[in-house]
């Protein structure tokens, strides 16, 4: 599910031991080496214990983070520079961006419908634990989510958190029973104008004693889920309007039930978040037997995106002031203006694949070579050959800069260095 960051002024992240020892929960200061780590058997590198990352010092922005305590010399370790340089950019806590806006909005939601009651986190580190990440909250051992090519990992034990849910049981645990979380969450991910491997999440919780759900005729599940619906309806009509809504039954691990939620915007169906009454496990493990819960997590991107009418997520990324000064605080849902019309360059590349590839291998690749100068990687074509018993992928490179035009000679450079990087780090052999 979602979380979020807060600090005004920068602050040493001196000691990185400390902070993951207090479980991620102190404010984190700050402002980035792509590895074969996916090719390692997590069995083995889980076993090895969790080093703590040493701390040494690194300002960019305004903010500090030890470099060093995110992208290291180490086997198990598959955080690229790129990735680095977006830590403790904290979007989400600029009031006159289009995702600090929304989230002030949410913010205004619930302090006035909920009296101010919800504690707001949004400065948690997001460098955090397997645990935190993914045991706390029972994301299965051979999950899809725990691998190396879907997360980020400082080390075997340690990772940069793929959704705010991480601090949920820490929380609980510190006694908070009705919070929002607030952070950028990181995912290895494919290339288009709708995925980025960073992005913002929003997490709420809300927990229920036996004395709130007892004198309404209902059991603890039943009360939890339909004052989470309640909730949830009225946010999305605080959001988007008078819009038509309908419910989806789903699957998340740590909620049972679990539903999402969408609404009719622009004449289609928008799936706004997922959401669920908690896993007892998590509540009694967290020491809130005889206690019920709701939670949901949503994508500040994702709903910024369609509120704004932002057509590209790495808009959000710019700097330009033709797209930063389109957007002032408390003012939701300014339409973007785009600023710019560059035409897309496009090259393929073809390439005979091994066992262990994968696709967001390659985009790590292009995006650590291009940067937000590559707006799409897309698979075109693939065929095997029986006689050699190998297959070949074919994928189509669209090039654009969101504020200039590229020239010829720099799309050629940066396709010539991602020739040789897929061929030399991939193990691929090109066509």
């Amino acid at each position: 599910m979602a979380s979020t960051l807060s600090l005004t002024q920068a602050l040493l992240f001196t000691n990185a031991s400390n902070l993951l020892r207090r479980n991620c929960l102190r404010t984190f200061v700050f402002s980035a080496s792509f590895s074969s780590s996916s090719a390692l058997s997590s069995d083995n590198v889980h076993r090895k214990k969790w080093r703590q990352p040493v701390s040494s010092l690194l300002e960019l922005g305004g903010i500090a983070i030890a470099k060093d305590d995110v992208v290291r010399d180490d086997p198990t370790n598959n955080v690229p520079d790129n990735i680095f340089s977006k830590l403790g950019m904290q979007l989400h806590r600029r009031d006159n961006h289009p995702l600090g806006i929304l989230k002030n909005e949410i913010y205004k939601y619930f302090d006035i419908n909920y009296s101010n009651k919800f504690n707001k986190f949004d400065d948690l580190s997001p460098i955090v634990s397997v645990k935190e990440n993914f045991d706390d909250v029972l994301v299965p051992e051979d999950h899809v989510s725990r691998s190396y090519n879907d997360t980020y990992y400082i080390d075997s034990q340690t990772v940069l958190r793929c959704h705010t849910s991480a601090h949920q049981a820490e929380l609980l645990r510190r006694g908070y029973t009705q919070f929002l979380v607030t952070g950028d969450v990181y995912r290895r991910d494919s290339i288009d104008s709708t995925h980025y491997p960073v992005f913002h999440q929003m997490e709420a919780v809300r927990v229920f004693s036996l004395n709130d759900w007892e004198a309404s005729g209902t059991d603890g599940t039943s009360y939890a889920a339909d004052d989470l619906k309640k909730c949830l309806e009225g946010l999305a009509r605080h959001l988007f309007g008078a819009v038509e809504m309908r419910w989806v039954d789903a699957y998340f691990p740590f909620t049972n039930p679990s539903f999402e939620l969408e609404i009719f915007f622009q004449e289609k169906w928008l799936e706004v978040l997922g959401c669920g009454v908690m896993e007892q496990e998590i509540l009694q493990k967290c020491g809130k037997e005889n206690h019920v819960a709701w939670a949901f997590g949503l994508g500040l991107e994702r709903l910024a995106m369609v509120l704004f009418d932002i057509p590209d997520v790495r808009l959000f990324w710019s700097a330009d002031e033709r797209f930063t000064s389109q957007f002032s605080k408390g003012k939701l849902g300014v339409k973007f203006k785009p600023f710019s019309k560059f035409p897309p360059c496009y090259k393929d590349i073809s390439f005979w694949i091994n066992d262990s590839f994968t696709e967001n291998n390659l985009c790590e690749v292009v995006r650590g070579i291009a940067g937000d100068l590559v707006e799409e990687v897309q698979l075109i074509d693939s065929f095997t050959n029986e006689k050699k018993g190998m297959t070949s992928h074919c994928y189509r490179i669209a090039y654009r800069s969101m504020e200039r035009s590229l020239t010829d000679e720099e799309i050629n450079d940066l396709q010539r260095n991602v020739r040789e990087q897929v061929q030399s780090r991939l193990n691929v052999v090109l066509r």
